[in-house]
């Protein structure tokens, strides 16, 4: 799959993800990301319906249970046709192997390593991490590789480590993006589109800077023509 910008469809339901994506021209058919919002407002409909539409789709669950609980809703959620679908890291490798099992080789499975949100100091102090981020993302990343899962979801800053220690055809899916004039919100963790390109990450994914922009489909191909160098 090509490198491209995913754009974070979060809205609280789907007449206003398809009044969003509407927007854009017929033939421009962003990669859209369902996250927990929507998909606990509408179900496995809204995924069918982008599908049904040509939109790439990355479901954005980040399952984390017992293994058998993970592999049998990663079965289920296989039956969407999901490009990209994830876990968190933190759910070990036998989950991580569960969810691999349970989806299937179609669709791509990655990891969340830590959360864009989630500071150094954070992690440190509240989740009783005891090692720093990059140490924390590289064992998290090592253990996705071991589980059969294709990548991680770490920051973009991140992505060089994960790379070299898990090799380039490793992938690397980078939130936190943000242009070079755009509020932080509540993330950490963050760069630009460029920048993410120069750090080597295969996917972005962008939500507000895109999806609050006056002009989203402007906003958009901003995006892709930084983070791809068009």
């Amino acid at each position: 799959m090509n490198k491209d910008v995913i754009i974070a469809c979060d809205f609280a339901g789907k007449e206003q993800t398809l009044t969003f994506l509407d927007r854009f021209p017929e033939g421009e058919k962003p990669f859209v990301k369902v996250g927990m919002e929507l998909f606990y407002a509408e179900g496995p409909a809204i995924v069918r319906e982008l599908k049904s539409r040509g939109h790439r789709v990355f479901l954005d669950l980040k399952l984390h249970d017992i293994p058998n609980t993970v592999r049998k809703a990663m079965a289920v959620l296989s039956g969407l046709g999901v490009d990209l679908c994830n876990v968190h890291a933190a759910g070990t490798v036998e989950m991580m192997r569960a969810a691999r099992e349970g989806l299937g080789p179609d669709a791509l499975l990655i990891a969340v390593t830590q959360l864009t949100s989630t500071s150094e100091e954070r992690m440190q102090r509240e989740l009783l991490i005891d090692a720093d981020m990059p140490s924390a993302i590289a064992h998290y990343a090592r253990n996705a590789k071991e589980a059969g899962l294709n990548g991680v979801v770490c920051s973009p800053l991140e992505v060089p480590l994960v790379k070299e220690c898990c090799g380039t055809a490793f992938l690397a899916v980078t939130p936190g993006i943000r242009f070079a004039d755009s509020a932080a919100d509540d993330q950490v963790r963050i760069t630009t589109p460029a920048r993410a390109r120069e750090l080597g990450s295969d996917f972005i994914v962008v939500g507000r800077p895109v999806t609050a922009a006056q002009d989203p489909v402007a906003a958009w191909k901003q995006c892709r023509k930084d983070f791809l160098g068009l």
